[in-house]
């Protein structure tokens, strides 16, 4: 039986966390899947149907002005419309193995106030 490596570096263990999560979370076509993906600079979000393996939408904050916490809010109501444009209302939230505050809460709050049901 081969030994698991340990995760050693802060990318590698949240890969892990991220695949623990996987593990409960899926989207589907009538509920899809809105990822959150978080560097030292920017943040991303995408809502994926992880039935036919495809991305409907992606929102990143490039372009934008402010902190990195107001523009995570920024695209969390600017993927709330884009969603609601295509016919989506209600999402299922995946963190990515991030912790849920800050940046990535701000991107739920966002979400949440632009019409979006978790």
């Amino acid at each position: 039986m081969a030994k698991i490596a340990i995760p050693r570096t802060n990318a590698e263990r949240r890969k892990r966390r991220h695949l623990r999560v996987r593990k409960a979370v899926s989207g589907s076509a009538e509920r899809p899947r809105l990822v959150v993906f978080r560097s030292l600079k920017h943040i991303y979000a995408q809502i994926v149907d992880d039935v036919t393996q495809r991305t409907l939408m992606t929102v990143g904050d490039e372009g934008m002005n402010g902190t990195k916490s107001e523009r995570a809010l920024a695209v969390g109501k600017q993927v709330a419309e884009k969603a609601k444009a295509a016919g989506i209302a209600k999402v299922v939230f995946d963190r990515a193995g991030y912790q849920y505050h800050g940046r990535v809460k701000a991107v739920a709050d966002g979400a949440r106030e632009g019409g979006l049901e978790f």
